[in-house]
């Protein structure tokens, strides 16, 4: 599939309020193959781009923090009043589960961000360097990995954590007997707290990461590093799907 084509999909399948957060790639490569801008005017555009990527990706890093502390929290309640045998209404139950899988399809949706948009800086730069003559993505994109859009570790830890919750929140009793039927109530269970789209979302970023990070023959020193679903932080199976299923919005 061609970028200009995947990072569209990508922007329609991520939240609405993020859409317009994206590298602005069709109206970048449209300017470059017009009659092209000076070295200046596009790192200009380049940098604006970048600052766009680090106020967002910052903004949401702090809130996720944030919302991960007051979930904590609300299971640490209910954990509480598991103990003292107090009354939980299944509601409440339903709603923290529930935030729990949309707040892990966000951060899944924030490193995918920050993975599309660093592989259109990249083509973007190619694309320019190409119709230029020059050498600017080398250290142009040295600059990037710099930059805090770039560096999702904080995010992956976090989503690492609450893979681990997911699986302790929605997992039958260790003393329950393990079957086929218990794992599709698993998935089911899943599917159903997510509500809204956003797990049909987080799927699509999912498959999106795996996709732009395996090796392939167009691999260089500027794509990312393969994506190992065996072991990712970030696999599929965190969410216990093998692929797409169709999830009204």
């Amino acid at each position: 599939m061609k970028f200009g084509k995947r990072i569209k999909e990508q922007i329609q399948e991520s939240l609405p309020e993020w859409r317009d957060k994206f590298l602005r790639y069709k109206e970048l490569k449209n300017l470059i193959s017009s009659p092209a801008p000076s070295e200046s005017v596009f790192i200009g555009l380049l940098n604006d781009e970048i600052d766009k990527f680090n106020a967002f990706f910052v903004e949401q890093e702090e809130d996720f923090i944030i919302h991960h502390k007051e979930l904590q929290y609300r299971i640490q309640r209910l954990v509480e009043k598991c103990g003292h045998n107090d009354d939980i209404r299944i509601e409440e139950i339903g709603e923290v589960r529930k935030d729990i899988v949309n707040f892990h399809g966000e951060m899944v949706l924030l490193v995918n961000y920050s993975n599309i948009n660093y592989t259109g800086l990249a083509k973007i730069l190619k694309k320019y360097d190409k119709r230029r003559g020059g050498k600017l993505r080398s250290p142009f994109i040295q600059k990037v990995l710099r930059q805090p859009f770039f560096k999702t570790d904080l995010v992956s830890r976090l989503v690492r954590e609450w893979e681990t919750t997911m699986d302790a929140m929605f997992s039958p009793p260790s003393d329950s007997p393990s079957s086929l039927a218990d794992a599709e109530e698993h998935e089911r269970s899943t599917v159903a707290a997510a509500g809204e789209g956003i797990f049909r979302n987080t799927v699509a970023a999912l498959l999106t990461m795996r996709e732009m990070r395996r090796v392939s023959s167009t691999h260089s020193a500027f794509s990312l590093p393969p994506l190992n679903l065996s072991d990712s932080d970030l696999s599929l199976r965190s969410i216990h799907i093998p692929s797409p299923i169709p999830i009204p919005y």
